[in-house]
């Protein structure tokens, strides 16, 4: 028994049987890192998993948890909040880890995570520079340092796909590039890190672009009394936070940006079985050859 094509789709032959499903793809991206406030680094994206050929069990309930952003540092000397991991089955991917945040005397490095988030400026000389956090092997990459020897610039969080820049002069590292994917049955890029600050001057000094794959800016420093907050990484892309700016005056600092959330996406062969129940309430379809569930929030399937 052969299997044909029925409008551009694959069906199975006679009687219309659905095989059973074996094994699946998929993609599996956690909550971005926060931002650090006040020349502060950006967030690290999300850890990504991709992989085929995960074998599953017919009848086997599998959770799927879909990890969120961690929430931009809101205080001066305090790392942005780490995101959290997102599961299927038995993958799971680490959240990205939080930028540095401001101090008087000493840069505070990123945290650790699925990325690394970037490293933070201290808040007097610049010659104290926090480094880049590190990364899950094989899940991501370091995020920045900030710059050093007088010089203001936060570093930015590590992506998916590559490290997060190290602040140069006044001027924020921009953030780590995700992976481009195509499970969804679109290219869509995942897990970029967050963008780090500049340094305040009479010029204005350019941020720290957010990494492609939903990573956020990095918030302007400036000589007025409102810096600006880093912009928060997208969501169900997994994307770092950017780090938030600092103004003139002591204690006046502005907020990282949140990181985004994760995403959970699975697919196989659409001549295989649909799964037999779900719950999160997951968007599924078919495209082309191959049956999608993406999943914005945590649930479970069962195939």
């Amino acid at each position: 028994m052969g299997l044909r094509y029925v409008g551009g789709i694959v069906s199975a032959g006679r009687n219309g049987i659905n095989y059973p499903v074996t094994a699946v793809e998929y993609l599996v991206v956690a909550g971005g890192g926060g931002g650090g406030r006040g020349r502060g680094g950006g967030g690290g994206a999300g850890g990504l998993l991709t992989a085929t050929g995960l074998a599953v069990t017919i009848g086997t309930s599998y959770t799927i948890t879909v990890g969120a952003g961690g929430a931009g540092s809101p205080t001066e000397a305090v790392v942005g909040t780490s995101g959290s991991s997102s599961v299927f089955s038995s993958i799971t991917s680490s959240g990205g880890g939080g930028g540095g945040s401001i101090q008087l005397v000493t840069g505070q490095s990123g945290a650790s995570g699925g990325s690394g988030g970037g490293g933070a400026t201290d808040g007097t000389t610049g010659t104290s520079f926090g480094s880049g956090g590190s990364a899950t092997s094989g899940q991501g990459f370091a995020g920045g340092a900030s710059a050093g020897s007088s010089a203001f610039g936060a570093g930015g969080g590590g992506g998916a796909g590559s490290v997060g820049l190290a602040g140069t002069a006044n001027t924020g590292g921009g953030g780590g590039a995700g992976i481009v994917s195509s499970i969804s049955g679109s290219a869509i890029q995942y897990a970029g890190g967050g963008g780090g600050s500049s340094y305040q001057g009479v010029t204005l000094f350019p941020v720290g672009l957010g990494g492609g794959g939903g990573g956020g800016s990095g918030g302007q420093s400036t000589t007025i009394s409102v810096p600006v907050v880093g912009s928060s990484g997208f969501s169900n892309t997994g994307g770092g936070g950017g780090g938030g700016g600092a103004g003139q005056n002591t204690g006046n600092t502005a907020s990282g940006g949140a990181g985004g959330s994760g995403i959970v996406i699975i697919r196989y062969p659409s001549y295989l079985a649909p799964a037999t129940s779900t719950t999160g309430s997951p968007e599924t379809y078919v495209t082309g050859f191959w049956r999608v569930y993406r999943f914005v929030a945590s649930g479970t399937i069962t195939f």
